[in-house]
């Protein structure tokens, strides 16, 4: 073993092996620790000594030398300052409020709210018709055989606009002639033979009377011979039994032939009644036919004419339409939720696209089609050149006149009478925030406010449905 001098122990003779024992070895102000193991011997400690110092200057102690502990406490300190700064971070972000949604000034629609008179408008589309239209019917059915005009053509009332043929018609007219002649006849027979019967009665009654008066003065001469030797009783009564017989069948051919005057008369009546009706089944027939020839039945423009020749068309079957252009009106459909004010009288103006025409609300249907009402507006003054039967129009009705109300651009999706949250834009211009408008009554494009807003405030009036979960949005 070392000692501290730098002398080397020596080992006791005999002994094969030593405790390995760690030597601290001093060069140069190095302190090192030594693991060699010890030998038996002089030699072996003279070896281990020169060794142990050769090696000293290169070999490093695998063993630290003790040194004295850090202090902890500023680390905990600096650690503990973080987590309570981490904390309060935490907190604060999690107050916070999402950021604003942006929007395009240009892509937005902005409005000012005003004080003044508001017009009260609504407004539908339609059509202009014509006030008075001729509808063209076919009475009879049939074959189209020739076309003489065209549509869009002026014609005339006794204008033939089409031709046709039904050869069943033709065979009912000649059937009814047929009839009506037959019944013509049998009257005239009928006469004839009144006549016959009558006069033959007549002839009837002047023999029975004549030979009436004769047995009457027969008898009477008979009385006064009764009772002589030329005249017996017996004869007498027979004379004026006979005169009897006779008077009471002249009563009978008289009464006969009065009967026969009444009922002769009755029977002509019914049967000129019967030649009355074939007269008129013939007449019918007839117009029927003529019927075949269809004309316009009133003067103006041809419209909504489409046939063919060889075409069959039913009875009943609308051929075309007869219309006045000069005189036309607007047919509108206004919305039924806006139709409600909506009154006979009103001022209206009819926008033909090229030209504005003034006109009066005419009639208002009472029914509701397709979710709108059908309101009529008779034309005043003269049409413009453009103003054509089924020109597709759109037409405004004025309402009424609001004198000093508060009123703005109608925003999207606000209905009259309603609460609805808008956005309106700060003094800044460079943001917008909700706010609670109540609305009044409403126009075409503009609508009244009844709170929640100023006059001057500007509001955004496009559809801001995409922005209903915050209440603010930046506007750049």
């Amino acid at each position: 073993m070392e000692k501290p001098n730098g002398d080397v122990e020596e080992a006791p003779v005999g002994t094969t092996r030593e405790r390995t024992r760690p030597r601290v070895i001093e060069r140069e102000g190095n302190p090192r620790l030594s693991l060699k193991k010890g030998r038996g011997g002089e030699g072996s400690s003279t070896t281990s000594s020169n060794s142990a110092r050769s090696d000293s200057g290169s070999r490093v102690s695998r063993m630290d030398v003790k040194r004295a502990p850090k202090g902890k406490k500023k680390r905990n300190i600096y650690i503990g300052v973080g987590a309570v700064a981490l904390l309060l971070m935490t907190y604060f972000l999690s107050r916070l409020e999402p950021a604003a949604p942006t929007v395009d000034r240009n892509v937005i629609v902005q409005g000012t709210v005003e004080r003044g008179e508001m017009v009260r408008q609504v407004r539908g589309s339609g059509t202009l018709v014509p006030e008075r239209v001729q509808f063209v019917a076919a009475l009879t059915a049939g074959r189209v055989e020739s076309v003489h005009f065209e549509p869009g053509q002026v014609v005339s009332a006794t204008d033939i606009l089409v031709v046709m043929s039904n050869p069943d018609v033709e065979l009912q007219v000649l059937e009814a002639e047929q009839q009506w002649t037959g019944a013509q006849a049998s009257l005239v027979s009928l006469r004839r033979t009144l006549g016959t019967g009558l006069l033959a009665q007549e002839a009837a009654v002047a023999d029975a009377r004549a030979r009436f008066l004769e047995a009457e003065r027969q008898a009477e001469a008979y009385a006064r011979m009764v009772g002589s030797d030329w005249v017996s009783e017996n004869e007498y009564q027979n004379a004026r039994d006979n005169a009897s017989a006779l008077g009471e069948r002249l009563r009978t051919d008289q009464a006969r032939l009065d009967l026969m005057n009444q009922t002769n008369d009755e029977q002509l009546a019914v049967q000129r009644d019967q030649v009355g009706r074939l007269a008129n089944i013939h007449h019918y027939y007839q117009e029927r036919a003529s019927n075949m020839r269809v004309q316009a039945g009133a003067e103006g423009v041809l419209q909504d004419f489409d046939l063919e020749v060889g075409q069959w068309v039913q009875a009943g079957t609308t051929l075309a339409r007869v219309a006045r252009p000069e005189r036309l009106k607007a047919e509108l459909r206004i919305p039924q939720t806006q139709a409600r004010d909506v009154q006979v009288g009103q001022a209206a103006f009819v926008d033909t696209r090229t030209d504005t025409i003034p006109g009066r609300v005419r009639r208002v249907d009472p029914n509701v089609q397709g979710g709108s009402v059908l309101v009529e507006v008779t034309l005043e003054g003269d049409l413009p050149p453009g103003a054509r039967p089924d020109l597709s129009v759109d037409g405004t009705i004025e309402l009424e006149r609001l004198n000093d109300v508060l009123h703005v651009g109608r925003p999207a999706y606000g209905q009259s009478h309603s609460t609805v949250s808008l956005f309106r834009v700060t003094e800044e211009g460079n943001a917008a925030e909700r706010v609670t408008v109540q609305l009044g009554r409403s126009s075409v494009n503009q609508i009244e406010v009844v709170e929640g807003l100023r006059e001057g405030d500007v509001i955004v009036l496009s559809d801001m449905s995409r922005y209903d979960d915050v209440d603010r949005v930046r506007i750049r």
